[in-house]
């Protein structure tokens, strides 16, 4: 049997490639904000995410997609608690970074990284975010690829007022005050 494309399917989903890349653009046209997921420990680790969400405010409950071939996923899967920082557009470089698989694992991924840890959970959180999420695990839940980890909030801040990064079409970008859709 042959793909929709040609050639052979992708076995672990059925899917051709070529086809995951056109599904992948489409669901790239829904414009996302940037966050980075962070946890703490001995062996600190950050992940750049746009499938973040909130999901309640009682209780207070938030959301991020993590994709289970990542280091990002084992960390979860160790780690009751977790922090997530809502990227600023000065953080383009931040969020290119925390994508990147060959950045160092452990302490050194942070080092030069502007971040502060958590006060409860003592994740490192991105120096200028406009906001910091500090979460402990309430569920799990399998979707696909990505399991969906849910956190309820133990605290909440906004260190600062700025124009938000934002992810579309494969590129980062930015909010702006004239961006607006007027009322």
């Amino acid at each position: 049997m042959t793909a929709a494309h040609g050639g052979r399917p992708d076995s672990p989903t059925g899917r051709h490639p070529a086809e995951r890349r056109v599904l992948r653009r489409a669901f790239g046209t829904f414009a996302t904000g940037v966050t980075v997921v962070t946890v703490g420990g001995e062996q600190p680790h950050g992940m750049t995410a746009n499938s973040f969400t909130s999901v309640s405010l009682d209780p207070p409950l938030v959301l991020v997609c993590v994709d289970k071939s990542t280091v990002m996923h084992t960390c979860l899967d160790a780690a009751p608690v977790f922090g997530i920082s809502v990227l600023a557009a000065g953080h383009a470089e931040v969020a290119r970074y925390f994508a990147d698989s060959r950045r160092p694992v452990g302490p050194g991924e942070f080092t030069g990284i502007a971040a502060v840890p958590g006060e409860r959970t003592g994740a490192p959180m991105i120096a200028d975010a406009l906001a910091w999420f500090e979460c402990e695990l309430w569920r799990r839940y399998d979707g696909g690829d990505h399991t969906i980890v849910v956190g309820r909030l133990l605290s909440y801040t906004q260190p600062a007022t700025d124009q938000a990064l934002l992810f579309h079409n494969g590129r980062l970008g930015t909010t702006g005050p004239d961006r607006e859709v007027p009322t």
